[in-house]
């Protein structure tokens, strides 16, 4: 049986924040993630048409081994000016590696992933000054609410599929005889796939339900599988939007935290093991039209050495992991249909 945090949520790993803002009139938004001290992260990259920043940076054994947030946006390639915001924001904060003294500024790390949602029919005509630099730094502002799920954040202008996109948020605590640790998940689902078994409303990952958060929808009994003609649909739909190679039109972005103050190799592995989420959530998945991006944070208290915990620990940290994105992405699904 699946145990949740109190809040069932990313932010039951504690020293995190979390900010949304969106623009409905453009029909997009941004969602940040925001440590309270700075902290090891890594990243996997999935999908064929990915459109991200700093991740580079992330690249075990480089110079920088700590973020001061992570930022996911709606608006394509738009949406990477959602970091500018935020990258300005903290360092206005005095947030960021100092490099040397005054007046030299702060250098505030800040990964980014977009999705995109250009064609959902909302105003795009914004000319030499997209909206989302502003949108990020109203994300920041906004943060120590709680978590909005559905049309919200990232997800505000996401389509997954045929049905309404959104964001998503999950938690998980992963027992052990010395401890346990906690496992969050926020997604921002707009795939290209379909979240639901084809013909049904029932999602792929009913079988990790907790509590009655997928509103208890299960198979019908004498359930066999069908063609999904919904996700015909959507690559249709796909390719009228962009001819006949439509890379990157779709997209799930989100990040998972976990308890503990882990190496950024253990943390690697994790957002491998997470990605697999999507894939219990969403037929198909990391397809060429998607640009599946997943962030990994080893959140620590007391600022402790990194560490490594054995390939079991690992594993069973990871497997939560998956599960918890599956969910997460699943909540927000259910949340803004």
């Amino acid at each position: 049986m699946i145990k949740t945090g109190p809040k069932n949520c990313i932010l039951d790993v504690s020293g995190l924040r979390v900010g949304q803002s969106h623009d409905a009139g453009v029909k997009t938004g941004v969602t940040v993630i925001l440590p309270d001290m700075p902290t090891r992260a890594s990243v996997d990259v999935r999908g064929g048409g990915p459109g991200t920043r700093e991740i580079m940076a992330l690249s075990d054994g480089g110079l920088i081994d700590r973020v001061h947030g992570i930022v996911l946006s709606g608006g394509s390639v738009y949406g990477l000016g959602a970091a500018d915001g935020v990258t300005a924001w903290l360092g206005a904060q005095g947030t960021g590696y100092a490099p040397g003294p005054a007046p030299i500024p702060v250098s505030p790390i800040v990964p980014s992933a977009i999705l995109f949602d250009n064609a959902n029919g909302g105003d795009k005509a914004w000319g030499p000054q997209p909206p989302f630099r502003a949108l990020g730094v109203t994300a920041c502002e906004a943060t120590g609410r709680p978590v909005a799920q559905g049309a919200a954040g990232a997800g505000y202008g996401a389509m997954a599929g045929i049905y309404p996109g959104g964001i998503g948020t999950a938690s998980e605590i992963v027992k052990f005889p010395g401890g346990d640790f906690t496992v969050g998940a926020i997604i921002a689902a707009n795939p290209v796939g379909s979240p639901y078994l084809p013909g049904t409303d029932c999602p792929h990952a009913w079988i990790y339900e907790t509590d009655g958060e997928f509103g208890g929808a299960r198979p019908p009994a004498d359930y066999v599988l069908q063609q999904a003609e919904d996700t015909k649909l959507a690559l249709l739909a796909a390719r009228e939007v962009a001819g006949s190679s439509a890379a990157g039109q779709s997209t799930v972005i989100g990040c998972v935290a976990v308890s503990a103050g882990l190496s950024q190799s253990n943390l690697r592995r994790i957002a491998i093991m997470a990605q697999d989420g999507l894939a219990l959530a969403v037929q198909p998945s990391h397809t060429p039209l998607d640009g599946d991006t997943i962030f990994a944070l080893g959140i620590s208290e007391f600022g402790v050495d990194p560490f490594d915990v054995s390939p079991v620990t690992l594993s069973l940290i990871g497997e939560a992991a998956a599960r918890t994105v599956a969910r997460a992405l699943t909540r927000g699904v259910l949340a803004a249909r």
